[in-house]
């Protein structure tokens, strides 16, 4: 049906032999009169499955509609929509190739953002068919280089798992993803950038030179403008060739291609400078109409030819027709831009081979709020084949962790099935903490249950390893010890995960005005038991450090030697304090002025205690921590309470 309601003329629609049309509008009509809004018309075979699989006709989001303009490929490019040549004219042509790249490049951008690919990359038909594009040596290298990097990138979010996120972003829909020859994009945008490049060269010579240049063709007609298309085209096809070298430096494994993809990281941020400059000359010289709006998809202001975001929802059945609209070109560079400073960020990590490190490198980059391709990147870098960075097994990972740096890998108990559930944990976490904000939070709540499973099996083991200890060999002991290291590091670890879920919940705004007391009050009792677990295994790695360097002369230097508190650890308590702070002053606020409201209208303070710590509270985290503890602690607070408080954050600050 046309977007009025009316049907297309039947000589429009192509239909079988076999098919028979029939005027369905005097039914609709009259549905339309009975039904109510919410209605569905439904046979006996039409359940509530059925139904929220439907189609709601005239929803751009849900139906792709009879009416479009071609019904195949090769309809669309009979009529012309995807000349080769573009055009006959050569300064046309060019302008053409110049808003053709940039509105791929917005409907990649576009397509980052979590849009399917065949309505945004593939709308293109030269994508479609990448044979006819052969004769046009420009326009065949970037459909090359397009597919290549698509091809590179969709690798890399599937291998991280992180297209969960965005469930369209790795579906190919049966998209020619790969043409013959196009492992060698780069030789033939090279060819083609060198052969731009001679061009540039010959238009700047002096006239009285310009003889030993005749022989080099322009690249359009008139030769006042053959500077300024030069360059544009040149920037963009050097854009697209480091961008494909900065992916696939950042595929070498165990980060070896780091150093390398910051240099072309570099390039592709310099390009799209150029890029910018040259917009100006393209609108001064625009084909066709150019309108000066934001909403722009290319550098000129015109519209591209050889698109039609349309036809890809005919052509693969499983494509959800949905309304998207395609970035503009400015936001396009935006997020490239952004894109790029993101990677660098990731290119610029030292490596450092501390678990902790990596972990609070993650939690840091995740502050800038990286989109998907960055997060992928991310995490192929800390995990590849079960070792961190690819080189540093997770157990040796684990041990240095837990204060146990000097360990030797030749104990049998890194194979006890415990240890190898313990280091799959640890792979988890470093992919969790590599997605987004929501999935994230909704994961790491999940998996605060594993840990604690975990860490009551490593107990029991660590039970049954007592007695045999202290009547066997040193290597019992020592695995003994070993076992009480990594259980105090566990537990450290659970609490710093309940800690991230909580602070997760201020970033995604889930938490109301009446929540901030009970929230603030949580966080207080996981920072304590934190700091609690944090010490106690710092204190049991430095005595065992001690243990091994102390000579028998020092022994009698013990009692002189100040003991200080890590600066984690008291960073930790200057945070307790704030947190305390912060929930004594809103129960204050509570209890005296009535400021913040006592409950919602819509649950009670209990039911919204059970909804925001749930998680929590089946994982034990803390343990014995209940509504009733919470009550107790909150209902006498009150103004002298809260500014002594205050006072004593100020200190610590």
């Amino acid at each position: 049906m046309a977007e009025d309601g009316s049907l297309p003329p039947r000589a429009s629609i192509p239909s079988g032999d076999n098919s028979v049309w029939a005027d369905v509008s005097p039914l609709l009509q009259a549905a339309c009169q009975d039904l109510q809004e919410g209605e569905l018309i439904h046979g006996d075979n039409f359940n509530l499955f059925a139904a929220m699989s439907a189609l709601e006709i005239m929803d751009p989001k849900m139906d792709s509609g009879i009416a479009c303009t071609y019904y195949s490929l090769d309809e669309a490019i009979e009529n012309g929509v995807a000349p080769i040549p573009i055009s006959a004219d050569k300064t046309t042509d060019v302008r053409c190739m110049i808003d053709i790249m940039d509105h791929l490049l917005a409907c990649e951008a576009t397509w980052h953002k979590g849009h399917s690919l065949a309505q945004t990359v593939y709308s293109c038909l030269y994508l479609l068919r990448p044979e006819r594009t052969s004769s046009h040596a420009l326009l065949h290298s970037y459909c090359k280089v397009i597919r290549a990097t698509c091809k590179a990138i969709l690798s890399v979010v599937s291998q991280a798992r992180t297209h969960e996120e965005e469930d369209l972003f790795t579906m190919a829909y049966g998209l020619p993803l790969s043409g013959d020859g196009d492992e060698k994009c780069l030789s033939m945008l090279n060819a083609v950038e060198e052969t731009i490049s001679r061009q540039l060269r010959a238009c700047k010579v002096s006239s009285s030179k310009r003889r030993v240049s005749e022989d080099i063709e322009p690249l359009q007609n008139n030769p006042d403008l053959e500077e300024g298309y030069c360059k544009a085209l040149l920037c963009r096809l050097r854009f697209r060739k480091h961008f494909y070298h900065l992916l696939m430096s950042m595929k070498r494994p165990q980060g070896r291609g780091l150093e390398l993809a910051r240099k072309h990281i570099a390039s592709c941020i310099s390009e799209i400078d150029y890029i910018r400059k040259c917009s100006e000359f393209l609108r001064a010289n625009a084909h066709g109409i150019s309108e000066q709006n934001l909403d722009n998809t290319t550098a000129s202001g015109c519209q591209p030819i050889g698109f039609d975001a349309s036809l890809n929802c005919r052509l693969s059945a499983p494509t959800p027709p949905r309304s998207i609209k395609i970035h503009s070109w400015e936001k396009a560079l935006e997020y490239f831009m952004k894109l790029l400073q993101d990677l660098d960020v990731v290119c610029s990590y030292s490596l450092d081979p501390s678990l902790e490190a990596a972990l609070l490198f993650v939690v840091k980059f995740q502050k800038s709020r990286p989109d998907l391709v960055a997060r992928a990147h991310l995490q192929l870098l800390l995990v590849q084949d079960g070792k961190l960075y690819g080189r540093d097994p997770m157990f040796s990972m684990i041990t240095g962790a837990a204060g146990l740096p000097g360990v030797t890998e030749n104990y049998d108990f890194q194979k006890n099935e415990f240890m190898v559930q313990l280091g799959q944990l640890v792979i988890n976490l470093l992919k969790i903490l590599c997605t987004n904000a929501a999935w994230q939070r909704r994961k790491l709540g999940k998996m605060l249950q594993d840990w604690h499973v975990t860490y009551v099996q490593l107990e029991m083991t660590l039970k049954g390893e007592f007695e045999e200890a202290s009547k066997t060999s040193n290597n019992k002991k020592i695995c003994f010890k070993i076992y009480q290291h990594i259980l105090a590091w566990v537990e450290e670890q659970t609490y710093w995960i309940a800690f991230r879920f909580l602070n997760l919940g201020f970033e995604l705004e889930l938490y109301s005005v009446h929540d901030y007391c009970m929230v603030y009050w949580y966080i207080y009792v996981v920072l304590i038991k934190l700091t609690e677990k944090k010490h106690l295994r710092m204190a049991m790695s430095s005595d065992s450090a001690k243990k091994k360097t102390k000579k028998k002369r020092d022994s009698f230097k013990d009692g002189e030697i100040d003991y200080q508190i890590p600066a984690a650890v008291m960073f930790l308590q200057s945070q307790i304090y704030l947190a305390e702070g912060l929930s004594m002053m809103f129960a204050a606020l509570r209890n005296e002025c009535r400021i913040v409201p006592l409950q919602s209208p819509f649950n009670t303070e209990h039911e919204i205690f059970i909804q925001q710590f749930e998680l929590l509270q089946k994982a034990c985290v803390p343990d014995h921590i209940s509504y009733v503890s919470f009550k107790e602690s909150t209902m006498h607070a009150n103004f002298s309470v809260s500014i002594l408080l205050k006072i004593i954050m100020w200190c610590c600050f």
